[in-house]
This record gives C-alpha cells, structure tokens and sequence, in this order.
C-alpha cells in the first residue's frame, strides 16, 4: 500500500510539472506498465484530478482544469487569495521571487475552474498598487504572463503579437526559452523562427500568445543564461541619464529604500553615493527626495537644475497669497 501510494504522489507530481506526458514515457518514469499507470490514474481521477487521457499511437495523459479544484490542501477562497498573492509577488522587484511566484502561478491557473480565475480577473482589475515606486506602464496581464510561463515550461511554440519601441506591431513565431525579470520589467527570450535568431521581448509589449501545440527541442543560449543573454541586449539600448549623487545617510538605510532602483556604495562615516540609471530625472528627483536627508548632485547637471526648479516652484507654492507666511 505505501509504495501504491507513493507512486500516485510520484505520478500526480510529474502530471502537475508538465503539460502532457506521452503514456509509454510516463509509465517508464514510474516503472510500471500501462495497466497500471491507468489504475494509478483512475486512482487519482477518483481523488477528484481532473486527469485527462488520449488514446492512440500519440497518446498520454495530462492534468486539467476542472469544474472546481483539485482537493488539494486549500479551498476556493484560498486558492483565489493565492492566484493574487502571486500575481501581487510576480510585480514586486524582490530578487528571486518575482520569477519563482509565476512558475506557481502557472501550475495554480493551469488547473483553476473558470469561476475562480473570474474572481482573480475581478479583484487584480480593482486593485490599484499603492507604492508610487511601481511602474504601471510595465505591469502585464496575468493571463499573457502566466501563458508565456507554461509555452517555457512546457517546450511548446508560441505566436503573438509583438509591439516594437517604435510603435510598429508584427506576428512573432518563436520558441520560447526563458522568462527573465530585470529591473522593473519581465521579459521573455526565445528563438524567433522569423527571423531565424535568438530575439530579447518585453512582456508588456507582447500581446494575444497562443500555443501552437507543437513542442520543439530546446536550443543552446548563446550566452551563460537568460539574464545575461537580456542584459546584454539591454546595454546596447540608448539610457539618457547616469545619475550620481552623495547622500547625507549610511549605505545600509540608503540601500534599504532604493537597493532596488539604485546601486548604492559607502562614501565614508554616514555618507553614501547612489547611482542611478533612467530614462528620465523626474524618477531620480522623487526617489532621492524621499529620502528626507540631505544630498548633493553629482551628476548630471541637468538633474540639479530640475531640482532647483522644483525648489523654486514649491517656494512660490508656500508663499501664494501670503497664507503660508502668515500661518493662515
């Protein structure tokens, strides 16, 4: 009996790590002949998993979506609060969770009845971050996000509409590799068949994918990895600004607000120099503003004039008709 059911466990974990397994493959991993891979799946069919089989020369199993959950150890108002949770830490820039909340994602969507992941559509659409860090212009749709994980996880092609910095949209067919997380965006490397070369895509900007159903055999990057195959791409983009300034604070307390955004180093006793990459001074302004301690601009000059024009806006702000002076 131990070992019955340590093989169900085996087989509802291999079912749940991947979109579909050919039978003879699936009973060569667990050791066992097709007769009884098709108990072990009744089994767990009689468990309430929704296992789905295809009979032929091409046949398999592979684990569905239901008319409600799987009896795993949540219920429905914990598997919705996981799916936001999820998409929640897929947004944030913690380094490592961000990547690790979609892979879970994708597995809790793939077997989520429609029902549910109307409720999770429902509260995401209401929900409005209240960190004025987040940068809104890069959130995605789950549903593109969670999609592009399983066509990675699973080796499976991908076509979608992509939308170019310039503004010009084109269908891509690609096989995707790998999801990445830099910064403040996701982005998705594959090999583009299009084009016949290994193309970087930010998922914000990528629309409408849709498994093909055909599976491929993966390529070898031409890099170490993904994320350095997408920050190589990414330093060949133009950034406009490097900024760099010396902040009256410790690294360690400096770090703990903008270590995200920023790379901060000790600058000698309770001082500390940030550096700052961005696309425009408005986000360097407000980040080292809220700060609430002194700091000097070191570079570029054109962020200490918006500072000094901010300053001399907010002056006027508090002196208009008198009423700040004068405590009215």
């Amino acid at each position: 009996m131990a070992d019955t059911s340590a093989r169900t466990l085996r087989l509802l974990t291999l079912l749940q790590s991947h979109r579909f397994w050919p039978g003879e493959e699936l009973s060569s991993r667990l050791g066992v002949s097709p007769r009884t891979l098709r108990r072990d799946v009744d089994r767990l069919r009689e468990l309430g998993y929704p296992v789905e089989a295809r009979r032929g020369v091409d046949g398999g199993y592979q684990l569905a979506a239901g008319a409600a959950l799987p009896p795993l150890v949540i219920d429905d108002e914990e598997a919705v609060a996981l799916a936001v949770g999820l998409q929640v830490a897929a947004d944030n820039a913690v380094e490592g969770l961000a990547e690790a909340s979609v892979r879970v994602l994708a597995k809790v969507v793939q077997v989520m009845p429609a029902r549910l992941r109307r409720r999770v559509e429902a509260l995401r659409t209401v929900t409005v971050p209240a960190d004025w860090r987040v940068d809104t212009a890069a959130r995605i749709d789950p549903d593109v996000l969670t999609a592009v994980a399983l066509a990675c996880r699973d080796t499976e092609r991908l076509r979608f509409r992509y939308e170019a910095a310039g503004g010009a949209a084109t269908e891509r067919h690609a096989e995707p590799h790998s999801l990445v997380r830099l910064g403040r965006r996701w982005y998705l490397v594959a090999y583009d068949l299009t084009r016949q070369d290994w193309r970087t895509f930010r998922l914000d900007r990528l629309a409408g994918p849709e498994p093909t159903g055909a599976r491929f055999l993966p390529r070898t990057l031409p890099t170490a990895d993904a994320a350095e195959f997408v920050r190589a791409g990414l330093q060949g983009l133009p950034r406009p600004h490097l900024v760099e300034a010396l902040v009256e604070a410790p690294a360690a307390v400096v770090r703990e607000r903008l270590g995200t955004w920023a790379e901060v180093q000790e600058a000698g006793p309770g001082r500390s120099r940030v550096l700052m990459k961005a696309d425009a001074l408005e986000w360097p302004a407000m980040a080292l503003g809220s700060l609430g301690v002194d700091f000097a601009i070191a570079s570029p000059p054109e962020l200490s004039a918006l500072l000094a024009a901010w300053g001399e806006r907010f002056t006027r702000c508090t002196r208009a008709d008198g009423r700040a002076e004068s405590g009215r």
